[in-house]
């Protein structure tokens, strides 16, 4: 089967999303690392993660179905790699199970919600467009935004309800739960797409 010529715009998109994602991966990354926070630390990484799949996807576009899908089958172990960091993480937090601060917390996760809102809108329409490849990019905006919410929540449950690390803890191993979903559907979206270029 003969590559296909992508759509510039839907370049332009990925390279943007792409752009965004590795921006504000430096952000969320040194404000983790400032206030302790399981949770940001893992959306951070899942920031570096998603600029590395839609530089990938930005490459692989105008690939055959069968190629593309074999990338997908790549992204949907690249999806893995943030859950795995979050456990790690949360494993340490369990033995200083300090509380973040909630404010910055909140603040960064709104920012990161800004951020990934945008992904998701700009993608939607280009869901179905590349096969598993642009379902990745949307999929990781997608879970991107719902994490941020929950990150959001826990900086104001620790600011006002309860003073604890719990909370932070738990929405990181929600976000790699949420991560591992992903991966599982990417993998099965690249797998059917691989078996239709093989018919």
């Amino acid at each position: 089967m003969a590559p296909i010529t992508p759509d510039p715009q839907l370049r332009r998109i990925i390279r943007l999303v792409a752009i965004l994602n590795f921006a504000y991966f430096g952000i969320e990354f040194s404000v983790a690392r400032l206030i302790g926070s399981v949770s940001l630390f893992a959306d951070s990484i899942d920031f570096l993660e998603d600029a590395s799949v839609n530089l990938l996807i930005l490459v692989a576009l105008g690939w055959t179905a069968r190629n593309r899908a074999r990338v997908g089958m790549t992204l949907a172990g690249i999806l893995l790699v943030p859950g795995l960091a979050t456990l790690w993480t949360a494993w340490e937090k369990f033995h200083l199970p300090l509380a973040p601060d909630p404010v910055l917390l909140s603040l960064t996760g709104i920012g990161a919600l800004a951020v990934n809102l945008s992904c998701a809108f700009m993608l939607a329409r280009y869901r179905q467009h590349g096969g598993s490849l642009t379902t990745a990019a949307f999929l990781s905006a997608r879970n991107d935004a719902i994490a941020n919410i929950a990150i959001i929540a826990a900086g104001l449950i620790t600011a006002i309800l309860w003073a604890s690390a719990w909370p932070d803890l738990i929405v990181g191993l929600g976000i790699a739960a949420l991560n591992a979903d992903a991966a599982r559907e990417v993998w099965l979206a690249a797998r059917s797409e691989h078996k239709s270029a093989e018919a």
